[in-house]
């Protein structure tokens, strides 16, 4: 990832943040390739080995090398903060053919001989048919591999953009990419990659999508072709412990003074989760989670955050000084 790129007043007013269950998936079939360059994720991948061996990832493979172009259509932005996979696989699937076959090319063509190969000449055949076994592919390893997870990995995500919200509200756009990753820096109203060798046009009013990524870790990738809207992916904060079994133990005191469950969900709560987070994590029922958090943010132990359709709850000073021990 090398550029520049200058923003315009309209450009800042138009930056966001997006979730994407589609490009965790594209980031978890990377790292089934190549273990070796993902430590944090092995306890993952033990998990979903005997699954993933099953799976014919031959197609994917093909046309999305590790490095190198892989069709733009395979990648639709998010419409909203928080996409669904069923959303994200309607904007593959409504691909048009023409379109597909000339992007299908461009990527065949990054490996020497692919196109001729009988699997190649299928694909140029048949475009619409390609979308169509791309897609589902794609849902079927979001089903098998990811959906079980998805509670935990949003979280991550979840939280990671609650972080980031806050030093862009805190300090601006250079306080932002101060912390999202070692190559990016902003300087003058320009986003830089460190080592850039490309000026890019301006967004042209578009802004720019963030897009954290529990699988893209250590890396961070950049999409900027017309007519999509400007995107950078990142790593997410924060899965150093994505897959540790349980949180730290509330302690003896604070259990007595509020109870197990809701001892347990404010200790937990390191980071800002959902609802939904916080039930998977507990394996209590989301209107029991629901009820708890009530009582806790009435005791003005956690504040309530909304973003896009999501509801974020966080500890407040006061409670992360009892969950923490400090007026106990």
């Amino acid at each position: 990832m090398s550029f520049r790129m200058r923003f315009a007043a309209e450009d800042l007013l138009r930056c966001r943040f997006a979730i994407s269950p589609l490009r965790e998936t594209q980031g978890a079939i990377r790292t089934l390739s190549r273990p070796d360059r993902h430590g944090y994720h092995l306890p993952w991948l033990r998990q979903v080995r005997p699954v993933a061996a099953g799976l014919d990832l031959a197609p994917l493979r093909l046309l999305v090398p590790e490095n190198g172009y892989g069709p733009d259509f395979l990648h639709p932005l998010p419409e909203a903060p928080l996409a669904t996979l069923e959303e994200e696989l309607t904007a593959v699937r409504a691909t048009p053919v023409e379109e597909a076959r000339r992007q299908i090319a461009s990527a065949l063509a990054q490996t020497p001989g692919a196109a001729d190969t009988r699997r190649g000449r299928a694909m140029l055949f048949d475009p619409a048919g390609t979308v169509r076994q791309l897609a589902g592919l794609y849902e079927h390893v979001w089903s098998a591999l990811l959906a079980p997870h998805w509670p935990r990995l949003r979280a991550v995500l979840e939280a990671d953009v609650a972080y980031h919200a806050r030093r862009l509200a805190d300090g601006g756009m250079q306080r932002l990419f101060t912390a999202l990753h070692p190559k990016l820096s902003w300087s003058e109203g320009a986003l830089t990659a460190v080592g850039h060798s490309d000026q890019l046009p301006e967004p042209g009013g578009q802004g720019l999508v963030l897009v954290p990524s529990v699988f893209f870790w250590p890396e961070a990738g950049s999409a900027f072709d017309p007519p999509w809207q400007p995107t950078v992916i990142y790593p997410a904060r924060g899965i150093g412990g994505l897959w540790a079994e349980s949180g730290p133990a509330a302690s003896t005191a604070l259990v007595r003074l509020l109870g197990a469950n809701r001892a347990a969900i404010l200790t937990g709560l390191e980071s800002p989760s959902t609802t939904t987070a916080l039930a998977h994590r507990h394996a209590m029922a989301m209107s029991s989670v629901s009820a708890h958090l009530s009582v806790l943010r009435d005791a003005g132990l956690l504040a309530a955050r909304r973003y896009g359709h999501q509801v974020l709850y966080e500890r407040t000073p006061l409670g992360i000084a009892v969950a923490t021990g400090g007026l106990m």
